[in-house]
């Protein structure tokens, strides 16, 4: 008689396009079952359709990804808490750690284990693949941080394995600064593409891979992480300083 092993159910919440990043690279080793109350379906890009339900359906799964905007988290840890099995494991996905981390810690259910994930990538950087790129992992509950090392490295992922402060405040350099010099240019209309230096090329390289992230991930990493804000000041005062060479 053929023994046949249950697929490890993975809950996906938050279809948006890192949601749906996460589930075309999963969909293979994952039985995966989405719920995002904004979608009527929970397609691929490669036209796969994955089973939409409800959030207790996705919270009672063996793992579950949270891929949801970081306001958003400490209300979603308050609804999904009663909903989640004994053994399961629960990630977050967002760009900043300390209070993510701290939601899940106190409003999630000692009975679960706990693992903060940042993907250093997205859709665009992301798009033919994973292997190469880094995904930071911050262990908050039990020793499920190995297993999901362990997976990721299979993937091709480069693990960093820190503390929630430690990630946030690299991230405030990181993703604070480039996003807020990507925002500026942006705004200050089309770049030139046809005359241009290396250099140029690769700046404006940098702002087409965040210019279209949507508004919650530029707020996370703006306003959300505790660190960015003196570091903004900072970078304005050094800005101001260069400014006044030339004025002079």
């Amino acid at each position: 008689m053929e023994v046949q092993h249950r697929q490890t159910t993975l809950g996906l919440i938050g279809f948006g396009a890192f949601g749906r990043l996460v589930a075309s690279a999963f969909a293979a080793h994952f039985d995966i079952r989405v719920c995002d109350p904004a979608r009527a379906e929970a397609r691929l890009d490669d036209g796969r359709l994955l089973a939409l339900g409800s959030m207790q359906e996705a919270a009672s799964c063996d793992v579950v990804v949270l891929a949801v905007p970081v306001a958003r988290m400490r209300h979603l840890c308050e609804v999904i808490a009663p909903m989640l099995r004994p053994g399961a494991l629960v990630l977050d996905v967002g760009s900043v750690k300390l209070a993510p981390v701290a939601a899940m810690q106190e409003l999630l259910p000692d009975h679960v284990g706990i693992v903060g994930t940042h993907p250093l990538f997205g859709p665009q950087s992301a798009a033919q693949g994973l292997a190469g790129h880094k995904i930071v992992l911050c262990p908050v509950r039990g020793t499920a941080h190995r297993r999901v090392a362990a997976f990721c490295r299979w993937l091709g992922l480069e693990v960093i394995i820190e503390t929630p402060e430690a990630h946030d405040r690299d991230m405030a350099m990181v993703q604070g600064m480039t996003h807020l010099i990507a925002k500026v240019l942006a705004e200050m209309g089309p770049l030139p593409d046809r005359m241009t230096t290396a250099s140029f090329d690769l700046l404006r390289r940098a702002v087409g891979m965040v210019e279209n992230d949507p508004p919650t991930v530029l707020h996370a990493i703006e306003a959300a992480n505790p660190f960015a804000a003196d570091l903004r000041e900072a970078f304005f005062d050094r800005a101001a300083d260069v400014r006044a060479r030339f004025e002079t």
